[in-house]
């Protein structure tokens, strides 16, 4: 079960968090004083004293919860504390209002008035920053005392700096407004009387169940759920993003108030135990219920206090200090906040599992519709229930597949994947009763049915359906079964990756993985080029399943996780019933699944050395066909827009270049070829252009220029060029936003110069604009065409592109001596990124170019360290050749050509350290200054 690390606990009573009896006295005193004095606006000076005064206690109060918080670690009993906390001070100002303010000694019948906590108030469960909502019932129409009570109330609370909701409503518009409005009938639902008329509070309860409740629950539940898909659309489907919202991401809180509004309202309970009694829980599922909430309050109520505000994202920055607050530490291979982010997931999976309970119970009583489709299927068959023919131990209830019998799995536990199997096969979804079953049964999978041959057949094809496996997987992970009948598999459930490229947890990224592949195969994503082709060549598709299943398995561990994957692999591979043979191969690509990636976006593709050393890797056509399916498939499935256009273009070009090596000079489709065959693309894309003109501009480019670059980006720069050089620009720039990667690339076309790449990462850290990439080539009449993505600072793409342009103008000032960029990014002061540190490596090279030394250097990244890379080597005298720039999260790696001032090979160890020692310091360094 899922709980917080333990941890010395020390129970508090559940009292005040600060004397409310002594504050009570203090304040009528300050009434009395104040109001005694007779002077012209006591009744608002009184207010403002009030609102001083307690603000003090509410934030002693908030430091009370904090400290027993931090001791005992409850984050549900912090909320009622906090909700606590804020009826007293409620109650207090009406207290001194009524009584000081607006007395009404012989109240009539309209003077009455209950003050009711309704939306997430209402619960009595509050987060630090979280919202006041109030509601001032009336029995009939407004008067001016209530009036005036309520605005003093108000203004009371918001001089305090509180965030309060406020309605003022009689029971008929209450009643009247919950009809019409889903919103206001779910913050109904939730009221809770704090003082006033409580016979007002009861017939407003018993008119909303009479009169809006009874007989609408299908109607509030669909409501409620297509609520909660809108949600998941702005927040993100998946519960596995490694910085989810803890209140509004799937697996998070509102997903929990979700269910409970919809069991309050459609069952009539009060407390989550009463679902028990309903059937709807078991007894475990109701505890896991409340230990969700409790650790889903305890991450959010820090969160708060972290912060000082209502942050609802568990950002990296916030993550590591979370762990600690927590009392997470680390183990071998898995930081604390790794630790502590698994275990966030494993409760999101929960809440997920409850989310599913819910929709089977609501279905079995008819307030959750059956989608269409499978009604229209029942009324074709003769019955909606009927058993499988491949197994008698399995039905198909409504198109879900469900067990005969709740002793299905026992007799038969190859039943638990066969099951998977089946629902994957006939495209059933899967019934509730049945994934409970599969849950409540997982001890079942041992040592005997991991090795049971048929259980791994039935696994492999699940694995390598040709329909969608990615489904079948998921299910069979949220269950259990997968990580228990793929131990290694099951280390890595929940894990999340502690950096800024991973968007997803490691079990769902391999997952996410095995879908894109499944795509790739179906031909469904035109963008994944190459890929799309190679994987209707290869021989033995079972086995690329296999290694892109198994690519980052073992995650986690202290060693490289590519050779320690390979070494899994090894061992899995044959009990899966692949051949030796096969093994070998998802091995080596489980242990270089790295390599193509690396090389594509680091290193000259056009350096002859480049292109033997990956042939030396690979070895084979095959193999390279699988690795570059299979390094395709991994970038895709990293996070939205990791892949590209640029990368897809790089891989294909890797692929090409190194394809007549492997094969002893024939190729599929030669260099030469390739080339000509991008130049007439090109061609045809530019029909209004001359073929004189065509010809001059075609050959103003080298070969690798046409094989890197994809075709639109080509046609862009080719008219951004005639366009520039019509106009008679020396210097021209030009800037366009690209949605998908979040990124903004700006193009430089200049006459080429040693330090203009230095330039231009000046310019951009004298912005503030990160580079994530750059594209950097030159062309034969001595220009340089240079492509830069930088963040996005801005919603707005006007505001993003008048950045760009302010950017132009400081490269084309620095250029011509009108600015001294060392000067102005010194006053650019960044600090790094808190949430993570890097080691800084600087490796230099000369065995992988035959006329440059390769310069790789990889660290932290922040703003203007290319600029200072850039400029470091600069001053060492050395001169760049080509630079590959790129970034992956937080780390950044960049690649550098370079030769001596005589276009040599730098040589001699001690030339080698000073270059080393140089580039570190800027690596080290806390701000651009220094690297300048």
């Amino acid at each position: 079960m899922n709980e917080l690390p333990r941890r010395r606990r020390t129970e508090h009573p559940f009292k005040e968090l600060f004397d409310l009896d002594a504050l009570r006295v203090e304040l009528s005193a300050l009434a009395e004083r104040v109001l005694g004095e007779s002077r012209s606006g006591a009744e608002i000076e009184l207010r403002g004293q009030m609102a001083r005064r307690l603000k003090q206690a509410y934030q002693q109060g908030h430091a009370v919860a904090l400290r027993w918080l931090m001791e005992e670690g409850s984050g549900r009993r912090c909320a009622e504390r906090l909700s606590r906390l804020q009826d007293e001070i409620i109650q207090l100002v009406h207290e001194l209002a009524v009584q000081y303010l607006y007395r009404s000694d012989n109240p009539s019948t309209a003077e009455r008035m209950a003050i009711v906590a309704v939306g997430g108030y209402g619960r009595g469960l509050m987060a630090p920053g979280s919202d006041t909502d109030i509601l001032f019932l009336l029995p009939y129409k407004q008067t001016a005392w209530g009036e005036s009570v309520a605005e003093a109330i108000l203004y009371v609370l918001w001089d305090m700096g509180l965030k309060v909701g406020h309605a003022t409503r009689s029971v008929d518009e209450c009643i009247r407004q919950a009809r019409a409005d889903m919103t206001i009938r779910t913050t109904l639902l939730e009221a809770r009387m704090l003082l006033g008329e409580r016979a007002l509070f009861d017939e407003l309860i018993e008119r909303f169940d009479r009169e809006v409740v009874q007989g609408t629950g299908a109607e509030f539940v669909a409501a409620k759920l297509a609520e909660r898909e809108e949600r998941l659309k702005r927040t993100g489907q998946s519960r596995y993003v490694v910085e989810p919202n803890v209140k509004d991401g799937k697996g998070g809180l509102r997903d929990l108030h979700t269910l409970f509004w919809i069991a309050k309202y459609v069952y009539r309970v009060r407390e989550t135990r009463e679902l028990v009694a309903k059937g709807v829980f078991t007894a475990d599922e109701a505890k896991i219920f409340r230990r969700c909430e409790d650790f889903l309050w305890s991450v959010r109520c820090h969160l708060h206090f972290l912060s000082g505000k209502a942050e609802e994202r568990l950002s990296f920055d916030l993550q590591r200090e979370m762990a600690e607050r927590l009392g997470y530490v680390a183990h071998p291979g898995l930081k604390d906040v790794e630790r502590f982010m698994k275990h966030y997931f494993l409760v999101a999976k929960d809440v997920g599992d409850l989310t599913a309970l819910v929709s089977a119970a609501l279905e079995e009583r008819h307030e959750k519709p059956v989608p269409r489709l499978n009604r229209m299927i029942a009324r074709l068959r003769r019955s909606p229930r009927r058993t499988l023919k491949e197994s008698a131990d399995f039905i198909v209830d409504n198109d879900r597949i469900n067990v005969a019998d709740s002793s299905a799995f026992g007799r038969d536990p190859v039943n638990l994947i066969r099951i998977f199997h089946l629902a994957g096969k006939h495209g059933l979804a899967f019934h509730p009763d049945a994934m409970r079953l599969a849950t409540r049964s997982l001890k079942l999978i041992d040592p005997r049915v991991r090795e049971n041959p048929e259980a791994n057949r039935l696994f492999l094809e699940i694995l390598g359906s040709r329909a969608s496996p990615e489904i079948v997987l998921r299910r069979m992970n949220e269950t259990g079964v997968l990580g228990r009948f793929v131990p290694e598999f099951g280390r890595v459930v929940a894990m999340m990756q502690f950096n800024m490229y991973h968007s997803y947890t490691v079990d769902e990224h391999l997952i996410r993985s095995v879908g894109v592949l499944s795509k790739i195969e179906r031909g469904e994503r035109p963008e994944f080029g190459l890929a799309n082709e190679l994987v209707q060549q290869i021989k033995h598709r079972t086995l690329l399943y296999v290694a892109v299943f198994l690519h980052d398995v073992a995650k986690g561990r202290p060693e490289d996780h590519s050779i320690a994957g390979a070494r899994v692999a090894r061992k899995l591979c044959p009990r899966f019933g692949l051949s030796a043979s096969d093994t070998d191969t998802v091995a080596w690509l489980i242990e270089q699944h790295l390599t193509m990636s690396t090389i594509a976006q680091s290193r000259d593709l056009s350096d002859r050395k480049t292109i033997e050393n990956f042939a030396s890797v690979v070895q084979n056509l095959e193999r390279m066909k699988l690795l570059h399916i299979l390094t395709t498939a991994d970038i895709a499935a990293v996070g939205p827009g990791v892949w590209n256009n640029w990368k897809s273009q790089l891989l294909r070009t890797l692929y090409y270049e190194t394809e007549p090596v492997i094969t002893g000079g024939f190729s599929e489709s030669n260099r030469s070829q390739r080339v000509a065959r991008a130049q007439a693309e090109f061609r045809a894309a530019l029909p209004e252009w001359d073929g004189v003109a065509l010809d001059a501009y075609v050959g103003r480019h080298y070969p690798s220029y046409w094989l890197q670059t994809d075709r639109d980006q080509q046609v862009t720069q080719a008219r951004f060029i005639l366009a520039a050089e019509a106009d008679g620009h020396a210097l021209a720039t030009t800037a366009q936003t690209d949605p998908q990667r979040g990124v903004t690339e700006l193009t430089v076309f200049a006459p080429d110069h040693p330090k203009l790449l230095a330039v231009i990462a000046g310019a951009c850290a004298s912005a503030n604009a990160h580079i994530v990439d750059a594209q950097i080539s030159t062309t034969t009449d001595g220009r340089a065409l240079d492509t830069i993505a930088l963040t996005r600072a801005f919603e707005r793409d006007e505001d993003e592109l008048r950045r760009a342009e302010r950017i132009a103008a400081n490269i084309e000032k620095s250029l011509s001596g009108e600015i001294r960029l060392p000067e102005v990014v010194a006053r650019k002061f960044t600090k790094r990124p808190r949430a993570f540190t890097v080691e800084p490596e600087v490796t230099l090279n000369n065995s992988w170019s035959n006329k440059h030394t390769v310069v790789e250097v990889s660290g932290l990244d922040r703003h203007g360290l290319l600029y200072g890379l850039t400029q470091t080597l600069s001053r060492l005298n050395l001169n760049i050749a080509s630079a590959h720039v790129a970034t992956f999260g937080e780390r950044a790696v960049d690649v550098f050509y370079v030769t001596d001032l005589m276009g040599a090979k730098i040589m001699g160890a001690a030339r080698h350290s000073a270059i080393r020692r140089a580039l570190l310091a800027v690596l080290d360094a806390d701000d651009e200054a220094n690297a300048a």
